[in-house]
């Protein structure tokens, strides 16, 4: 480690891999490649940020080259080799930010520069940062030597966007993907930082860093210096002046407003809310944590503390899962669904502070939900479960392999063709032929185009039709088909696909009967008698005087 720097996230940056933590297996599976001799060409580390993809890149680069040999790397004192390394001023270790440098000269200038072998030690090694941030030219022209480098040449890869490589790059890479540092090891590190460096940090502040790192070392060793920076060593930096440093309120605001949501309380809502955004809460973190407090209502008896990554204390996880119990998850998961939304309308409203007071006031007054009260545990769940029920849609049934389920059958239908689907209710439709004429009688031409021209029946059965198609089929027609079907009888209808060809299409049913028509009309002797007058007739259509035939 760096002790000479005065930043916390470089004086504590990891020089060997026992400094590591949190990626035992990625150091584990290195270590035991470099002892067996079993080197791959290029190694690629993925990962969010801060949790060590271009550290473990040099430290692999101070493995490989170590004076040492394989079997004792330096972990104290460090050889010439690794002293280098870790200050970026060895000959043989050249490390490129692909930021900055993104061309195919670049690139070739690097291969190049792998022509000549190293000076000092064992391999010539370079260390490409943000990889992705290459060109599509740039990671061709390396794709050759990539693949056969010289034995004295390896690449080692850092990016934190995995997808923007090609998959030819990844696959001459021995890839390492590293996962974000679990909430617990963090906390006993950033103590451990804490209590070396004479920090007045209490846990709960530390667990506040934690929660905001998201998994990062380098975000939680940042925070951590600022906090301590902040505040004289002689008075403790708690929870509440944790908060105030990095612009964090307090959860159980929130869950107060959550309580005055089911309760129906207007006034005591907006005025909760309006004190979180005088302390300067942005209206978008505010819903991404009202998101994170609803998840934690809908979940709650599946979770731990300690699966809360450090975002609930005691009293408020016992005061969330007592909240919880009295009311249905159904309810939840609507909350969930309205801010979601409100999420879209931020970036539309001029004012987002207007636009999440509206927020929480449609949560009190969604359509058909009444407020429960909290405080009245008389049939609360079966209550809501019946008004939630009514705002709800219900799913389809699941059917077999191949069955095709269309949304459009849970979107409620309008309040004209409510009534006429009360009317309809009797309409009784039993075969293909009935579906057909409907469609004519509704005057839905373009279903019974596509039932006449583009469908081949397999099965037709009440509430079920069994169908194969042509390559000209419409690609909403399932999904039109379905909702007219639900308008016109009042009940769901399931449209599966076939690999069974089924019966020809009625369009080519009726050319093979005009044709068969033409046919024996040509063979009558009115027809051969015309022919005697005028050689050069020909018959190429038949229609018969039926209303019915059209």
């Amino acid at each position: 480690m760096n002790k000479k720097s005065k930043v916390l996230a470089l004086k504590y940056r990891p020089s060997t891999f026992d400094d590591l933590i949190g990626q035992e297996v990625v150091a584990e599976t290195i270590i035991n490649s470099i002892k067996s001799d079993k080197i791959p060409n290029a190694y690629l580390f993925t990962g969010i940020r801060g949790i060590g993809k271009t550290t473990i890149a040099r430290i692999v680069a101070k493995s490989l080259n170590c004076l040492n040999g394989n079997n004792s790397l330096c972990k104290d004192n460090f050889c010439n080799n690794c002293d280098a390394i870790s200050n970026s001023s060895h000959i043989d270790v050249l490390e490129m930010d692909a930021a900055s440098k993104t061309g195919v000269d670049d690139v070739r200038d690097l291969i190049e520069f792998s022509r000549y072998g190293p000076t000092s030690s064992k391999f010539k090694i370079f260390i490409i940062d943000e990889v992705h941030m290459l060109s599509k030219q740039a990671f061709n022209a390396l794709l050759k030597t990539l693949e056969e480098p010289p034995e004295y040449l390896k690449f080692i890869f850092a990016t934190t966007e995995i997808k923007k490589i090609p998959v030819t790059v990844v696959s001459r890479c021995q890839r390492f993907d590293l996962s974000r540092i679990k909430s617990i090891e963090l906390f006993n590190f950033i103590k451990k930082i804490n209590e070396k460096e004479k920090g007045n940090a209490s846990d709960e502040a530390l667990k506040l860093i934690v929660k905001l790192s998201e998994g990062s070392v380098r975000d939680a060793l940042s925070l951590l210096d600022r906090a301590l920076l902040s505040y004289d060593n002689k008075v403790q930096l708690d929870l509440n002046n944790a908060r105030k440093i990095f612009g964090y309120f307090d959860k159980s605001q929130l869950i107060d407003m959550f309580e005055l949501i089911l309760r129906g309380d207007q006034n005591n809502l907006i005025q909760t809310y309006r004190k979180i955004y005088d302390q300067g809460i942005e209206p978008k973190i505010f819903i991404n944590d009202f998101l994170e407090i609803l998840y934690f209502f809908k979940n709650i008896n599946s979770l731990t503390i300690e699966n809360t990554n450090f975002s609930l204390n005691d009293q408020e996880f016992n005061r969330i899962k007592e909240i919880s119990n009295k009311v249905d998850s159904e309810v939840f998961i609507l909350f969930w669904q309205f801010t979601i939304k409100t999420i879209e309308e931020l970036d539309i409203v001029s004012n987002q502070h207007l636009s999440i007071e509206m927020f929480l006031l449609r949560l009190i007054h969604l359509e058909g939900l009444k407020p429960p009260k909290i405080n009245n545990e008389v049939n609360t769940r079966n209550d809501l479960k019946k008004e939630n029920e009514k705002i709800s849609s219900q799913t389809a049934d699941k059917e077999t392999i191949n069955q095709i389920k269309n949304v459009a059958q849970e979107k409620k239908l309008k309040p004209e063709i409510l009534s006429e689907t009360k009317a309809n209710h009797d309409l009784g439709i039993n075969s293909f032929d009935e579906l057909i004429n409907v469609c004519l009688k509704k005057k839905e031409i373009k279903l019974k185009y596509e039932l006449e021209k583009n469908v081949n029946l397999v099965k037709f059965e009440n509430g079920r039709i069994e169908i194969s198609f042509n390559d000209n089929l419409d690609k909403d027609f399932v999904k039109d088909l379905t909702a007219k079907l639900l308008e016109w009888t009042n009940k769901r209808w399931i449209i599966s696909f076939s690999k069974t060809k089924g019966e020809i299409s009625i369009k080519e049913k009726e050319k093979i009967r005009q044709k068969e028509t033409i046919k024996n009309a040509k063979d009558s002797n009115l027809y051969k008698t015309i022919l005697n007058y005028f050689p050069d007739a020909d018959l190429t259509e038949i229609k018969l005087n039926h209303e019915d035939d059209k």
